[in-house]
């Protein structure tokens, strides 16, 4: 369905990357934003935009959620849109991940969303509507060597997604799930991990990547105007995800090449 002017928006990881280029396509909409992240003052790239408030949340804490419910009901009463789009990086070699590692990314990529959902949905099932929009990536559905954490983590998002989708529906609430391929954005400035050589392929994947932040935005808000649940924003990730259901030998085929090449490089 159309996205109504003025909606009522919330959006983690508003300051920068595709939280940023999601509040710009709301922006032109007319719609109403509450821009969140970690900030504590409201970040430069966020001033200047009619119709965006702002909120600093930590999407890792109990309280910084409870005070973004307690806004939303007291100065709107209620939310039509919450993307859960706040994320971070990490991969390797699983040899070369450490433990402190997994938590962070958990706690962010996919907690960060769980604590979101858990938020807001009793809202959007008392008033019978509203739709949650979750960041995944093409990770969560396909599975490259090297991605360990990223993939369990977005996989997760997308599992939770479609539990939700399901759990949601008789009460009106939809739920999206986007799954971006590599799209320029700087995500690169939160990569951790030991494997220096997979840090250095996933910044080249991300800084020659053809679509822009902008682009995988618009084509987020797209397919949530048309009441996708899985939303696959290019071409390379529906060309791999349909590899995967369809042609499996074909798929493994491909990431066992994936697997071999980086592993000459070591």
């Amino acid at each position: 369905m159309p996205i109504a002017p003025e909606a009522r928006v919330l959006i983690t990881g508003a300051a920068s990357g595709l939280g940023l280029a999601l509040v710009r396509q709301f922006v032109e909409r007319g719609g109403r934003v509450l821009a969140t992240d970690v900030h504590e003052e409201r970040p430069a790239t966020l001033r200047g935009l009619d119709g965006v408030s702002y909120l600093s949340l930590d999407v890792t804490q109990d309280v910084d959620w409870a005070k973004a419910r307690d806004w939303v009901i007291e100065e709107w009463d209620g939310l039509d849109y919450l993307f859960n789009n706040a994320g971070v990086a990490a991969g390797g070699r699983i040899e070369l991940s450490e433990m402190d590692q997994w938590q962070w990314i958990i706690d962010i990529n996919l907690l960060g969303v769980a604590r979101g959902c858990r938020t807001f949905a009793p809202i959007m099932k008392e008033q019978g509507s509203g739709h949650i929009v979750n960041t995944a990536s093409a990770a969560g559905l396909i599975h490259p060597p090297r991605m360990g954490e990223y993939n369990t983590v977005k996989a997760g998002v997308v599992a939770l997604s479609e539990t939700l989708f399901h759990e949601l529906k008789p009460f009106g609430v939809r739920v999206s799930v986007a799954c971006p391929t590599f799209f320029r954005t700087n995500l690169t400035d939160s990569l951790r991990g030991k494997d220096e050589a997979a840090n250095a392929s996933a910044a080249k994947l991300i800084d020659r990547a053809k679509l822009s932040a902008d682009d995988i935005a618009a084509r987020v808000v797209s397919g949530v105007a048309r009441n996708r649940h899985i939303i696959l924003t290019d071409r390379d990730g529906k060309m791999a995800y349909a590899a995967k259901r369809f042609a499996r030998p074909l798929y493994y085929s491909m990431m066992n090449k994936a697997s071999i090449k980086m592993s000459k490089k070591d």
